[in-house]
């Protein structure tokens, strides 16, 4: 990968030095890695930036390996946004030397530790998966409008401003959250997954939440741990499972064929988008979008 990223770079420079009229590029440009991230840009650059994400629907990125169109994008952008705390593990490398000539910011930089999920068996990392706690996403708001409004201080006003609008929205989403959760009877609430991307999501909402694998998909499960949660669900009559978008099904699906070799005929409750979000016109194709199908899913599927 290092290898690759210098070749690209030299490419790249020779490429500006050059004969670079193919290159040509206008206005404020903002990469992002996962569409979550590049949503919230876009709300709060509007029209004085062109907001790219690297990673579209159904993109794990835990797995995410940058391609040559992606460090080419990186290279020539102004400022890039990505969500930290090990998400984007196999990128971190590209973002620290990167990071020596341009604005590179992770938008969980200024968020309180204490309020960081450090899961058993995470050897010590934190969760990355703070976009499933609405107020706790909200708080990454402040770090971008600082961001642009030093890297463009002409929007600073209209930043601000639609900062503070879509704060709002996100503080919204997350009380109309609150209310739908506490629909599904309390013994009910047991939300299990692929991976453990949920963890801020049942300490925010009160809803027990269980993952087969880790909260790296990286991490690979075995039949010790299919038979554990199968067991879990059997015992506690889990009335449904969840596959998620950007995990392949069978891993839900042995749990789900476990489960009915022990007698109990669990649901498949839908598809639940944890790393990406939906595609275009799907509904979730924003990150309010994207919570609100998950939610809708969820209640649906346990009430």
């Amino acid at each position: 990968m290092k290898h690759l990223f210098c070749g690209v770079v030299c490419l790249l420079v020779l490429v500006a030095c050059g004969g670079g009229q193919d290159q040509k590029r206008d206005g404020f440009h903002v990469v992002c890695t996962t569409g979550m991230i590049g949503d919230l840009a876009a709300n709060i650059a509007g029209e004085r930036a062109t907001v790219v994400s690297l990673m579209g629907p159904g993109i794990d990125p835990h797995y995410y390996k940058a391609t040559q169109g992606d460090l080419e994008k990186l290279s020539t952008a102004d400022v890039i946004f990505y969500n930290g705390l090990f998400l984007e593990g196999k990128m971190e490398d590209i973002f620290e030397k990167m990071a020596r000539s341009k604005t590179v910011v992770a938008v969980s930089k200024h968020i309180d530790e204490s309020r960081l999920r450090k899961p058993r068996g995470a050897q010590g990392e934190h969760d990355p998966h703070i976009w499933f706690d609405v107020d706790l996403w909200a708080e990454t708001i402040d770090t971008v409008v600082d961001v642009l409004s030093k890297a463009d201080p002409e929007g600073k006003d209209l930043f601000l401003k639609n900062g503070v609008r879509y704060k709002k929205e996100l503080l919204d989403l997350d009380a109309w959250v609150k209310k739908e959760i506490l629909t599904i009877p309390k013994q009910q609430r047991v939300l299990i997954t692929a991976h453990d991307a949920f963890g801020y999501f049942g300490l925010a909402y009160d809803i027990e939440v269980r993952g087969l694998q880790g909260v790296s998909t990286v991490a690979e499960y075995g039949v010790n741990d299919v038979s554990q949660l199968v067991q879990f669900i059997v015992d506690n009559k889990v009335k449904a499972i969840f596959v998620e978008s950007s995990v392949p099904e069978r891993s839900i699906n042995a749990v789900r064929e476990g489960c009915k070799s022990r007698g109990w005929d669990v649901l498949v409750g839908g598809t639940l988008y944890s790393d990406a979000m939906g595609a275009k016109g799907s509904g979730a194709d924003t990150y309010v979008g994207m919570v609100r199908a998950n939610v809708n899913s969820i209640v649906k599927g346990l009430r």
